[in-house]
């Protein structure tokens, strides 16, 4: 069973982390429970709020949280204060490096950028932040189009929905395409009903 964080901050995008939230759940409701324990982890253990005003209770804090094996970092207007501390950087670089993959939703790739994880390597990113991030890394390269681009340990999904896709991929890569389709079979996403006949 591989551990999967979500990092939460205020004025995150609700889909942002919500969408891969569910993919992973399903996926670990659909094969017993065996395959991913999800949870949630910001700066306090104190409720955080969505762009849109959503509440959300975290799991854990940055300072007590289990090993996360695959890190998900959501976007939002939010995550440019995130950015500018100190705590968070100096949390969220060995938790990157140990981790399996870490993967960035929407504008949660400028916080990559800004760890220095995606030098040299392409990316995506929401399309109003493409510049933001590239002020961060020059060295890192926009893909233009990419619903989500894989560099092995650090992917980047586009904006907002495009974490649903991302998350099945990784899905996908760590256990098959056959348990990332069953998944997308339940959630009704996609091409979901040309799965039933596959």
């Amino acid at each position: 069973m591989r551990n999967l964080g979500i990092f939460l901050f205020h004025n995150m995008e609700l889909l942002d982390f919500a969408g891969p939230y569910e993919v992973f759940s399903v996926t670990s409701e659909l094969n017993d429970y065996k395959l991913f324990k999800v949870f949630t982890v910001t700066e306090k253990v104190e409720p955080v709020r969505t762009v849109n005003g959503l509440a959300v209770l975290p799991d854990h804090s940055i300072g007590d949280h289990p090993f996360i094996d695959v890190l998900v970092i959501p976007g939002g207007v939010g995550i440019r204060k995130e950015l500018r501390k100190a705590n968070i950087l100096e949390w969220i670089k060995p938790v990157m490096e140990g981790s399996e993959i870490t993967m960035s939703v929407c504008s949660g790739a400028m916080l990559l950028a800004r760890a220095g994880v995606l030098a040299n390597l392409p990316f995506t990113t929401h399309h109003e932040v493409i510049h933001d991030l590239l002020e961060l890394d020059s060295t890192a390269r926009f893909i233009e189009d990419a619903r989500f681009v894989d560099n092995g340990k650090f992917l980047t999904a586009g904006g907002i929905s495009a974490g649903i896709d991302l998350s099945l991929h990784v899905v996908a890569r760590l256990y098959g395409q056959e348990v990332a389709d069953r998944t997308a079979l339940y959630m009704e996403y996609g091409n979901w009903k040309e799965k039933i006949t596959s």
